[in-house]
């Protein structure tokens, strides 16, 4: 017994499915260790006397297992039978009555080893003149078993000629058989041109050459197939034989028997017959033949038949692609008896062990009738367990997953990585028709719905988002100790999550904060960590947890309390390895033997990630040339044309074109730069998007220069459609530089976030002061040039630079516009006339 384990001796009334599993516990011995051949003294508790128990089984308490039992038969009721007499008394009770020991279909008297994967056992019976035959063999599932009987008059290489054997194995509905063959060459059987059969075959196939009336002699009596082992019993007759294609057997002689493993064909549109192959060409393995006296007591069967191959009838492994059926039937060899006479079946297998991955989607076609409603459950039991049972947890089904073949239901149900280890299956309305469903892990890509690999390739990362917590699994790719991972730059300043095996073969997952590189510098935190895991394969480490994504704590002194998790926000992660953690002794010795080098920007909500690189050279460069484009050019361009109107000549226009298309040159150069070396476009920053807005702004100004309708003659008044096109060139523009200069503060946020980069608060004060010294500088000249308009409308300017052209002098947001004028004394003299007059 495991240790552990609730066994106890039991009684019940009887031994049919009701009464034995409502029986009672009888004594107080428990039965929770390894026994071979011991016996007991059953001591009863007060209150149970053995008038009281008609069977005395060793029962599985937590699963309701017999696992034997022996039936006491009232004395009395048989004095007049043919009974043997009463047993001996037990403590002075139980005088009247008699030991009947229970016998399953795969006990007999005698058991021989044909080969290290083929057994047969036997019992006779003289008085009905049969004989019954167990084979028992390690085999597939496809294959046959055959013994019999050869014939006395063959001998040497003609021994199989005339044998009478038995074949039998399953069908393709997982059924077993047995047929009754006769050899009459060696060859599969063969169907002549005249209709007669030769070679392996059945003896019902003769009778198509030979008239004689001729039955199967064979009757299967039992069949299952269990971890890959297969075991049908048979009877026949001893003497009473068809004497043309059936031998008699002599049970006081020793006689010659045959026997084979080997493939089986089954039955198609030509022959209607399982009939078995060739054998092979491997004798004491496949084949063989040896003397067999069957009134002797043979016994060298030691312990069961191991196959290496354990596929069977009782594992039905899930398929994610291919619906489960679920039906009911007779339970012909229920794995975990006592059980009802109606069980459920899976794919047309006995209550077979389900085998289901976590993370991959199962759907049950449900046929089993609507008496029986189909769930899976945490009690081993089942049948209403809730009742009886207030632990009881359902995984899927209930009352509704019921149906039938002509309307069946369908049912899905998703194990995940929180699923135990261990459940059931059951019908809601009675007990113990169903039996276990192992739940293990598949690949952790299947548990989680996302995953990256680490930086060098050595961890790998997978996580589902919830909408209050995070599930996260880190596994190894080489062999280690330990294995953790930190949420950080580094280590250093770092929350980590240490997975290892602890001495007692325990997986263990704690919490740190570490804000050094020595091991006092780590320090445990007790964070809300939840369905905890941690397991080694072959050296490889992998852990799993799931935590909040606000920590339970209102900010006090804990750290831990620090730790959140914004999905929004990218997730620096780093990972480090050694041979060997510990709790209470932690010191250099336990620190990792490889880290990564660099932390890894996961995005939680994407699910991908990117490493977190150091400062590129070619994006200083972009950084610099976009801070000189947008922070000296382009704005000096706009000034330019605004406050430098009074200098001789056309000077302030070339000095704003020039700078314009220089600033926009650099812009684009810089654009260039930063695609080449990021390799594409990713819109994914505030920063990219406010630097495309900027730029798409800053190429509309020269679309928009190229369609600038004609300035108005001397005097004329300014069309509405140049009025038009001024307000949207001064609007785009001044718009332009406000979005280039949002694009630079979101790149210094950008470039802090991705390359850790420490400088980066300096750089966005020495941002900030630039463009306050600007804004003053701007406040500085419309201030002066409010001045110089002023004195030029009254009169009181001497004009030394002579040469006045402004022919955008006035702003165009003020209401008092004068036209315009090529005529630079004109244009003076006019705005010197008509100011006074529209005033």
């Amino acid at each position: 017994m495991l240790s552990g384990s609730d066994v106890h001796w039991w009684g019940a009334v009887s031994s049919d499915f009701g009464n034995i599993t409502n029986g009672f516990i009888v004594s107080d011995h428990k039965l929770n260790e390894t026994y071979a051949n011991s016996s007991f003294i059953v001591r009863l508790i007060d209150n149970v006397t053995w008038n009281m128990i008609n069977v005395l089984s060793v029962w599985d308490l937590p699963t309701a297992s017999d696992f034997g039992h022996v039936e006491f038969a009232n004395v009395t009721a048989l004095a007049n039978s043919s009974a043997p007499s009463p047993s001996p008394s037990l403590d002075g009770e139980k005088e009247n009555q008699l030991v009947h020991v229970h016998m399953e279909p795969t006990m007999f008297e005698n058991c021989k080893v044909l080969s290290k994967k083929f057994r047969v056992r036997w019992s006779l019976n003289l008085k009905e003149d049969s004989i019954e035959i167990g084979l028992e063999a390690a085999t597939g599932i496809v294959n046959y078993m055959a013994f019999g009987w050869a014939n006395p008059k063959s001998t040497g290489s003609k021994l199989m000629l005339g044998a009478d054997v038995a074949v039998t194995g399953f069908k393709e509905d997982w059924m077993p058989f047995v047929e009754d063959f006769f050899i009459s060459k060696y060859s599969e059987c063969m169907k002549n041109s005249d209709g007669s059969v030769q070679g392996v075959c059945p003896d019902s196939a003769y009778q198509g050459s030979d008239r004689v009336g001729l039955v199967n002699d064979t009757q299967l009596i039992y069949g299952h197939r269990m971890d890959g082992v297969s075991f049908v019993r048979y009877k026949r007759p001893l003497s009473k034989v068809d004497g043309k294609f059936d031998l008699p057997v002599d049970h006081l002689a020793n006689m010659t028997v045959i026997w084979a493993l080997g493939k089986i064909r089954p039955p198609d549109t030509i022959q209607s017959y399982y009939l078995p192959q060739n054998h092979g060409s491997f004798p004491f393995e496949t084949f063989g033949h040896l003397a067999i006296n069957v009134s002797d007591h043979v016994n060298d069967c030691v312990g069961p038949l191991d196959a290496e191959d354990k596929e069977d009838q009782d594992l039905i492994i899930a398929d994610g692609k291919v619906p489960l059926v679920v039906t009911s039937g007779p339970a012909l060899h229920y794995p975990n008896p006592p059980n009802p006479t109606k069980v459920l079946y899976i794919n047309k297998k006995v209550a077979p062990v389900l085998r289901v991955e976590r993370g991959v989607p199962v759907t049950f076609s449900i046929q089993a009738g609507h008496d029986v409603a189909f769930y899976v459950t945490s009690d081993p039991i089942g049948g209403n367990a809730t009742l009886r049972n207030l632990t009881e947890t359902i995984y899927a089904g209930g009352p509704e997953a019921e149906g039938v073949k002509a309307s069946p239901n369908e049912l899905v149900w998703a194990p995940d990585r929180n699923t135990p280890d261990s459940i059931y299956y059951h019908s809601l309305y009675e007990q113990k028709m169903g039996w276990r469903v192992e739940v293990v892990d598949g690949g952790l890509s299947d548990m989680y719905n996302n995953s990256v690999v680490l930086d060098d390739q050595q961890v790998t990362l997978f996580w589902t988002l919830s909408k209050d917590s995070i599930s996260i699994a880190a596994r190894g790719e080489k062999k280690s100790g330990y294995l953790a991972i930190g949420f950080g730059s580094g280590m250093v300043n770092s929350y980590a999550y240490v997975g290892w095996i602890d001495d007692n073969g325990v997986g263990r997952v704690n919490t740190y904060w570490i804000d050094g590189k020595d091991a006092s510098s780590i320090h445990l935190t007790h964070e809300n960590l939840t369905y905890v895991r941690c397991k080694t394969e072959s050296g490889v480490m992998t852990l799993e947890f799931t935590r909040p994504l606000n920590p339970s704590c209102n900010w006090d002194d804990r750290p831990e309390c620090k730790n959140i998790i914004d999905p929004t926000t990218p997730l620096k992660v780093v990972w480090a390895m050694g041979s060997r953690w510990t709790n209470d002794h932690l010191n250099e010795k336990n620190m990792h033997s490889f880290t990564s080098s660099r932390p890894i920007l996961v995005l939680l909500l994407r699910g991908s990630a990117e490493a977190e690189q150091d400062l590129l050279p070619v994006l200083v460069v972009h950084g610099f040339m976009m801070f000189l484009a947008w922070g000296v050019l382009l704005p000096g361009g706009i000034l330019a044309a605004r406050y430098l109107k009074h200098l001789k000549s056309d000077g302030w226009y070339k000095i704003h074109v020039y700078l314009q298309y220089s600033g926009l040159s650099i812009v684009l150069l810089a654009l260039l730069f930063a695609v080449a070396e990021l390799q594409g476009f990713y819109v994914n920053s505030a920063h990219v998007k406010f630097g495309f807005a900027a730029i798409l702004l800053a190429c509309i100004q020269p679309m928009n220069a190229s369609i600038r309708p004609q300035n108005p003659a001397n005097g004329e008044q300014a069309s509405s459609k140049r009025v038009i096109w001024e307000y949207i060139h001064i609007i785009v523009g001044r718009s332009a530089i406000v979005v280039g200069i949002a694009a630079l503060f979101t790149g210094m946020k950008h470039l802090g976030e991705r390359y850790g980069a420490e400088d980066v608060h300096g750089l966005n004060w020495a941002l900030v002061i630039w463009f306050l010294l600007g804004a003053l500088s701007v406040i500085y000249l419309e201030y002066r040039e409010r001045q110089r308009i002023s004195r030029r409308v009254f009169g009181r300017s001497n004009w030394v630079l002579g040469n006045l052209e402004e022919e955008d002098s006035v702003d165009l947001l003020r209401s008092t516009r004068m036209p315009a004028d090529k005529d630079p004394r004109t244009s003076a003299v006019m705005e010197v006339q008509l100011e006074p007059l529209n005033r």
